[in-house]
């Protein structure tokens, strides 16, 4: 495995990435099949194409404010084009970039820190309104599997939970966007 990979879940056209919301958020959003008020755009908003680095930072969906965990299939091209705008989150010569990328250690099935990294993905302003408007393709409810992957590893049936985990692979990121970002080759 290379130190800093994008690994999600996508096909010719789309992509998977996580995040967590409140059900005020999560619901209007889910009727919807896009974010809508609550939801703001100008806020800045984290997607996360690992689905356990997204059951680390939402504690399996527990957390207050990150009860549903939501499933957003988003266009690649959409995907790609926030990676080229985006800005290192160490590098603080850009105030309030739109697009922000940070590289957060990989988590394993007890949230434990692995030695690649994870990338992570932060919208706002916009770049969040294109996000919600062109390039999200359809949301899903993944909070259950969330629940029933957690029960599994309380329960120390790891292979089992394994296998309930959503299939991510490397992700072809374009040799200008991986130069851009640092991911590994």
């Amino acid at each position: 495995m290379k130190h800093k990979e994008v690994r999600a879940d996508y096909d010719d056209r789309h992509i998977t990435v996580y995040q967590a919301y409140s059900p005020a958020i999560a619901l209007p959003a889910l009727r919807a099949g896009t974010f809508v008020p609550p939801f703001k755009p100008d806020r800045m908003t984290w997607v996360k194409p690992s689905f356990l680095w997204m059951m680390y930072r939402c504690g399996w969906g527990l957390k207050e404010g990150q009860e549903h965990v939501l499933a957003v299939r988003l266009t690649r091209e959409g995907f790609e084009s926030a990676l080229r705008d985006a800005v290192l989150s160490h590098d603080r010569s850009v105030r309030k970039p739109q697009v922000r990328v940070q590289w957060d250690p990989e988590r394993d099935l007890h949230h434990n820190p692995l030695d690649h990294r994870s990338l992570q993905l932060g919208l706002a302003g916009a770049t969040s309104t294109r996000y919600v408007e062109e390039w999200v393709a359809g949301l899903t409810d993944v909070t259950p599997l969330a629940r029933e992957v957690h029960a599994l590893v309380r329960g120390g049936s790891l292979d089992e939970a394994a296998a309930l985990l959503p299939v991510e692979r490397p992700y072809p990121l374009p040799e200008d966007v991986r130069e851009h970002l640092g991911a590994s080759a």
